[in-house]
């Protein structure tokens, strides 16, 4: 049995969410994964910095009603946060790296990355930046220190699109996809459908949690924008940078554009797409789209996402999941663990033979 020391940057929802797991899941994992995970370190800005080289309870972490600095109440621990410190000299195998996503350079989310490879450290990540603006550069420097960056709650969360795409549809020849990838605008959308003008539908979506206080990343497709950059760089093999996406958002989006559209019967969905050009070049696009209701996408409502993949040999293939969530998105940290855990087994076995 395995046990994998992790330290955490960011100690918000979903690295919280994933302590919780740790909490409860352990003896599962153990028995059906091969592998305990142990948390050394945390480190969060709100909350401060903690190292414990034997490791911290996850139920302590997640149950404590810390105020602002109360990891400085705890045995090693400190009121300020140390991110470089923590990641650099933490006795961790594992850095997951759950901050704020910057999506203009990427950082500091690029440096705690690097930093963590340099250090001969894997990286499982849920954070937009760096896998959009960095990829390249931390993929060379994991494989330059045997490590692994590992990133599928990018895109869809806990759903598996990247992972899915690369395994199991290898040799299908991947042309193009087309995707719903925000749950917020999406949400808004479905509840202008039902009447409701743009700010109204929005401000719902603030009260439910669904969209941030400031919703412009959301409504205006730059969320959607990195990850169409992600999946294209990865599924089509291009070198596509964010600002070489074309993006509109739904903001201008009137109650008439919408009840046109259930006229002909369909509906206005923000899609995220790329596609393989004839001369081998990747272009990818965000902006509002009226679907037919018998399309794909057409019937993706709510929070949901989806995306459909667009192959030579099997046609149009739709993975529809959950694109947010402290869970779901957590779930995705785990899911890079196994994908970590199952390599190292695949080397030992094959040095070993």
């Amino acid at each position: 049995m395995t046990i994998y020391n992790i330290a955490l940057i960011g100690f918000g929802g979903v690295n919280r969410a994933l302590a919780e797991l740790i909490a409860t899941k352990n003896p599962l994992w153990e028995r059906d994964l091969g592998f305990r995970l142990n948390i050394v370190a945390v480190s969060d800005l709100y909350l401060g910095a903690v190292i414990s080289p034997n490791g911290l309870d996850a139920k302590t972490l997640v149950e404590a009603n810390f105020t602002k600095g109360g990891f400085g109440q705890l045995s090693g621990g400190s009121a300020e946060a140390n991110n470089e410190t923590i990641i650099k000299t933490a006795p961790a195998d594992i850095i997951v790296e759950a901050t704020f996503t910057n999506p203009k350079d990427g950082e500091p989310a690029v440096s705690h990355c690097r930093w963590a490879l340099q250090s001969g450290k894997h990286v499982v990540t849920t954070n937009k930046g760096p896998v959009a603006i960095a990829a390249q550069e931390l993929k060379a420097l994991a494989k330059a220190h045997g490590v692994h960056f590992e990133y599928e709650g990018s895109v869809m969360s806990g759903t598996p699109v990247i992972r899915m795409a690369e395994k199991t549809l290898a040799g299908a020849e991947m042309k193009g996809f087309e995707g719903i990838l925000n749950g917020t605008s999406n949400f808004v959308l479905g509840r202008m459908e039902r009447g409701l003008d743009f700010a109204t539908a929005v401000k719902e979506a603030q009260i439910l949690g669904y969209a941030e206080a400031d919703p412009t990343a959301d409504v205006e497709g730059f969320d959607v924008r990195l990850k169409v950059v992600i999946l294209a760089n990865e599924l089509l093999g291009a070198s596509l940078k964010p600002e070489e996406v074309t993006c509109t958002g739904i903001s201008n989006l009137s109650p008439s554009d919408i009840e046109n559209a259930k006229a002909v019967n369909s509906r206005w969905k923000l899609i995220g797409s790329a596609v393989r050009n004839e001369d081998g070049t990747v272009t990818g696009s965000v902006s509002p789209k009226q679907l037919p209701f018998e399309h794909p996408l057409a019937g993706v409502n709510g929070a949901t996402n989806a995306v459909s993949l667009n192959t030579e040999l099997l046609g149009s293939v739709t993975v529809t999941g959950p694109g947010a969530g402290r869970i779901e998105t957590a779930y995705a940290l785990l899911s890079d663990i196994v994908a970590i855990h199952n390599a190292r087994r695949a080397t030992a076995t094959k040095e070993a033979a």
